[in-house]
């Protein structure tokens, strides 16, 4: 099984993560990430007030709690290099976890000859839901996002524009198609 490390810009926006996890629960890649990780969701969260902060602790336990087996450690590592330090731990943990690749927004922090002598690519996530749904459709998982959305928000919540503001354009359209 494909084993990802998620990096915290793809856990925070909570649209994105539900979609990401939705994949991971019934069985289509091992989600992984560090301690280091969710703290950086944690604190993202509470740069946008204290209530939303405190929102994403709880998600984050229960988060820990569905998939325990998706922490991996990040050790520091001095011989590892990126062309921001600040990521060095999600590589690290990446390695730690033996995954496959890394999905994240921020692709130019992760470049490919960084990545290539450990075996690893970084992908945005909507490539990597695209690739996902190429092997087994994803409307199912997507659908309970869009739903829950729906009744969360008190307002229907049409699949393409939804999918688009989560930063998954081509999955909205080839779900809407």
């Amino acid at each position: 099984m494909m084993r990802a490390l998620l990096d915290a810009c793809v856990l925070y926006p909570t649209i994105q993560r539900e979609i990401l996890l939705g994949v991971a629960s019934r069985g289509d890649y091992c989600a992984l990430w560090s301690a280091r990780i969710l703290e950086e969701w944690a604190r993202a969260a509470e740069r946008a007030g204290a209530d939303v902060g405190g929102q994403a602790r709880v998600e984050i336990a229960l988060l820990n709690d569905r998939f325990g087996d998706a922490i991996v450690p990040a050790p520091p590592r001095d011989d590892l290099r990126l062309p921001d330090l600040d990521d060095i731990h999600v590589l690290s943990a990446a390695i730690e976890g033996r995954a496959d690749l890394i999905v994240t927004r921020n692709l130019k922090d992760f470049p490919r000859r960084a990545l290539m002598p450990h075996g690893l690519y970084a992908i945005d996530p909507d490539t990597f839901l695209m690739a996902c749904h190429a092997e087994r459709s994803l409307a199912d998982p997507v659908e309970v996002v869009r739903a829950r959305t729906a009744q969360i928000s008190g307002r229907e919540q049409p699949l393409r524009p939804l999918l688009k503001r989560a930063g998954l354009p081509r999955l909205g359209k080839a779900l809407s198609a």
